[in-house]
């Protein structure tokens, strides 16, 4: 890859608790283009996310953001630094609206008037149901519609480097279709992201770029028309094939 590391891991090693999870992670994550960080359960994808964003200390390497060494940051450093995070387990707010869900996760907006209204509108275009569900608590909705809010936080405000874990899990094939264009969208306006996925039509439709995690180690990292290209490697590495449409579950 061409393109310059906005993020890069230099042997990276995570222990939580008695166990050693990360076992030296070598990862770059070019400026600008989408990553895709691929591997079967358990290989480690989640423990990187949480790692980068200061969730888990590392135990010994580098993390290094923008050419500059975050290897134990604070997450609310890191955050004003331009990173978010959208976690696997959506981490929304069930008590509060989603206006004021969206509201906390823009770090400018001191109430829901101040949002971006632009960028707001945007938002609705790509995730209907949050519009129609802006004044119901956040835990009343599906978890479909969970999900989408859990992205949308992250959208709301731009950001130079996105991190998400399982993006279109729950979905339905028409809102992964949206997501996907509003990933495509933010690459375009110089966002870069990294995100864990296991719906491998979605990687090959979004991803720049892709690497793949095997026991706490990243195994392979290439382009992704390269990778998508190579059937046997894809059996190998992940015991699947990337053939399929974007928008259908693998």
């Amino acid at each position: 890859m061409t393109a310059t590391p906005l993020l890069r891991l230099t042997a990276v090693h995570t222990h939580i608790g008695a166990y050693h999870i990360l076992h030296g992670v070598d990862l770059d994550v070019p400026e600008g283009q989408v990553t895709m960080l691929l591997g079967r359960n358990g290989a480690g994808k989640t423990t990187t996310l949480r790692s980068i964003m200061g969730l888990w200390t590392v135990s010994a390497g580098r993390i290094e953001f923008a050419g500059r060494d975050i290897s134990g940051a604070a997450t609310p450093l890191l955050a004003r630094l331009g990173i978010a995070y959208v976690p696997e387990n959506m981490g929304i707010f069930g008590d509060l609206t989603v206006a004021e869900n969206m509201t906390l996760a823009a770090r400018h907006a001191r109430d829901v008037d101040a949002l971006d209204r632009a960028r707001l509108e945007w938002i609705f275009g790509l995730f209907p149901a949050l519009k129609k569900f802006w004044h119901y608590p956040a835990g009343l909705l599906s978890g479909g519609q969970k999900q989408m809010l859990s992205v949308a936080r992250a959208l709301i405000e731009p950001r130079r480097l996105i991190l998400v874990d399982e993006p279109s899990k729950g979905l339905a094939p028409a809102i992964v279709n949206n997501m996907i264009r509003a990933f495509q969208e933010l690459k375009d306006g110089s966002t870069t992201l990294l995100l864990v996925e296991q719906n491998v039509a979605f990687a090959r439709e979004l991803g720049d770029g892709v690497a793949v995690m095997d026991d706490g180690r990243i195994v392979h990292q290439a382009s992704m028309a390269s990778f998508a290209g190579d059937a046997a490697l894809q059996d190998r590495l992940l015991g699947l094939s990337m053939a399929g449409s974007a928008g259908t579950p693998p």
